[in-house]
């Protein structure tokens, strides 16, 4: 028998009345249209590049500009018009995580989603939709892999920012708060991680080669050393790469982290990045090499047109050699199933707050009538 939706809806824990928890799933977000770059990169030029690069902020406006062309025309001439699919997937994810909970707590729970860089979604708009809504509980959940002041850093800047254009006067709207920073080292996903790299490597690669040919290059975001002693993310991020690798090394010798840096100069990132990484693994006999994104959960840009970069230079030094480029999770099943479950206990609390809160104003009602009826 298959349970009916109306069947479901009685399923949920019951909740005391006006439960309702916004979940505000924060992503980069990336342009759709070629004409959004320049206000992209200026977006993003204000909120990254200032927490590293000593650069005066009147240069932001025709650096933009200029990155766009460049932006402009890898995506649309070397890639054929190449539009992000980051946005849809991250819509699915959204919508899955959303489905999940509901499941379980009833439809007062919502997941909305906030792109760092992309209107109408900036977190200042759908913070002003929250507050227009009538929520005043809100779980800042970033779905991005490591904590750093480049993903969930600016985040929380972002939300603080719309939440001060927000506030009338001394009268604060949001009653509660949580936050998710990020999950780097969640046995679930490392297991997830070093499943899906096995799964492939049986399917497509287990007869053609011995364990000890096959490369594996795990990708990590890129990080910069210096960020004026923010946390630039690499400490979670080479403990998630230690934590996959763990779980591959004793089948799959030829490992190594790989590094997704941007190309800014004058800037020392984290090495080896992913080019180097596969050359490294190369020179020890790998006669395939795959490419794994670990530090990412949504394609973007990077997971797709820079490793599609990467693996072309590699073909032309390398012509013997094999290579391989896996995807993100995205909205596999498995990932939005734990996704959801890291942000029910996170409720859970909310939701307990709100419970002793109104336990206490019962009680003062109490007190305050008890106090009337003596007199």
């Amino acid at each position: 028998m298959v349970a009916t939706p109306e069947k479901l809806q009685h399923t949920h824990e019951h909740l005391p009345g006006h439960d309702r928890v916004a979940v505000l799933l924060m992503g980069y977000g990336e342009v759709e249209s070629y004409e959004d770059f320049a206000n992209y990169n200026e977006q993003a030029l204000n909120l990254l590049t200032a927490k590293f690069a000593p650069v005066p902020t009147w240069i932001y406006p025709p650096l933009a500009k200029l990155l766009a062309l460049f932006d402009r025309h890898e995506w649309g001439h070397t890639h054929h018009d190449f539009i992000s699919p980051h946005n849809a997937i991250f819509e699915r994810q959204r919508a899955g995580i959303e489905h999940k909970l509901q499941h379980k707590w009833g439809d007062g729970i919502q997941v909305f989603k906030a792109f760092n860089f992309c209107a109408p979604f900036l977190p200042k708009q759908v913070l002003a939709e929250l507050k227009n809504q009538g929520f005043e509980k809100i779980l800042i959940y970033p779905l991005l892999v490591v904590d750093s002041i480049f993903t969930s850093g600016i985040a929380i800047e972002q939300v603080n920012n719309a939440l001060a254009q927000l506030t009338d006067g001394d009268e604060r709207w949001v009653k509660g708060m949580r936050y998710i920073p990020s999950f780097y080292n969640e046995p679930e996903y490392i297991n997830l991680m070093a499943r899906l790299v096995e799964e492939k490597i049986n399917s497509d690669l287990a007869d053609a080669y011995l364990p000890s040919q096959i490369g594996i290059v795990l990708m990590n975001h890129g990080c910069p050393h210096k960020a004026k002693g923010f946390t630039s993310g690499i400490d979670e991020s080479q403990a998630l790469y230690e934590l996959v690798r763990e779980k591959l090394i004793n089948r799959y010798p030829l490992i190594s982290v790989g590094w997704l840096n941007h190309h800014t100069p004058l800037i020392d990132w984290t090495q080896p990045n992913a080019t180097q990484a596969a050359k490294n693994i190369i020179q020890l006999g790998a006669e395939v090499v795959m490419f794994m994104p670990i530090g990412f959960v949504t394609e973007n840009h990077e997971t797709l047109l820079d490793v599609h970069h990467i693996i072309h230079d590699l073909e032309k030094q390398h012509r013997n050699v094999d290579y391989l480029q896996m995807a993100c999770v995205n909205d596999d099943p498995q990932f939005l199933d734990m996704a959801a479950e890291w942000a029910n206990g996170h409720i859970a609390e909310l939701m307990r707050e709100e419970a002793e809160e109104a336990k206490e104003v019962n009680v003062q009602l109490a007190l305050t009538h008890h106090h009337h009826h003596h007199h």
